[in-house]
């Protein structure tokens, strides 16, 4: 049996050399025709299909603000920046942005929701949505009038909705509402009520805030009945005091010492 002929170094060398040269040709032809394939008209984005929430925009309109920002084919177009396109344009606060074959794009959308008006300017545009975050947007009067206004430091709009959502349903269980309600930022709670009463509330947490306000709506009804009041006259409360609260009640203009303070159990 005759040995396998051993092919000289240069010999192998140069096999090995071409074949490397032949992948990479082949290489280059699928790379030219994929880039050709790509460019083809076939490819050009000629439709986006705009679905979910459109309460405050329109097809027309997102496409007026997004168009101008995009790029390239289906292939080549860059997702992220459309994405954000998209997010860009008032009142949106998630875009999902998918290619469809060959030429089209599909875009879900979800609206900022607002849950209140964030500051003290007067017809302001920024708003705090279901999750906390402030954004900006056009709103008509009749959508914003119902809303409570939030104030305090822009990082803390999270905090000071998680403060209402704890204390709105107790006022509203001493038929009452919260018209605004304040941070400040040395942290101090204070709220006016739909009726015009203004609140104190000091410092601290949500349990430490409801903790003094379950000594003061305890006693409350039990202080207004003593001048012929009902808790709806209630002007202002103070409630940073240690071991009561200070209160101003409508019609009365006297308060004697020691009637109104209010002991923690």
């Amino acid at each position: 049996m005759s040995k396998p002929q051993i092919l000289p170094m240069d010999v192998r060398l140069m096999n090995l050399t071409a074949s490397v040269l032949a992948v990479v040709a082949v290489g280059v032809v699928v790379y030219g025709s994929l880039v050709w394939l790509m460019r083809l008209p076939l490819f050009n984005l000629n439709r986006i299909t705009v679905q979910g929430e459109l309460m405050h925009n329109n097809e027309v309109t997102l496409r007026a603000n997004v168009l101008p920002q995009m790029t390239g084919n289906f292939f080549t177009m860059n997702l992220q920046r459309i994405r954000h396109s998209f997010e860009a344009v008032p009142w949106v606060r998630v875009a999902v942005v998918q290619r469809e074959f060959p030429n089209r794009l599909r875009v879900s959308l979800l609206e900022h929701h607002p849950v209140a008006v964030w500051g003290d300017e007067v017809g302001g545009s920024v708003m705090v949505n279901r999750f906390g975050h402030l954004f900006e947007a056009q709103a008509d009067d009749a959508e914003v009038e119902h809303l409570p206004h939030f104030e305090g430091p822009q990082d803390q709009a999270g905090r000071v909705l998680e403060m209402y959502q704890q204390l709105q349903p107790v006022f509203q269980g001493m038929d009452m509402t919260i018209d605004r309600l304040q941070l400040s930022g040395r942290g101090t709670w204070s709220l006016s009520t739909s009726h015009g009463a203004q609140l104190e509330l000091g410092k601290g947490n949500a349990r430490e805030v409801m903790g003094r306000l379950e000594v003061f709506w305890k006693t409350l009804s039990q202080v207004t009945a003593r001048y012929g009041r009902h808790p709806s006259a209630l002007q202002s409360a103070d409630l940073r005091h240690e071991n009561g609260y200070a209160l101003r009640l409508k019609g009365v203009t006297t308060v004697e010492p020691g009637q109104v303070s209010g002991r923690k159990p």
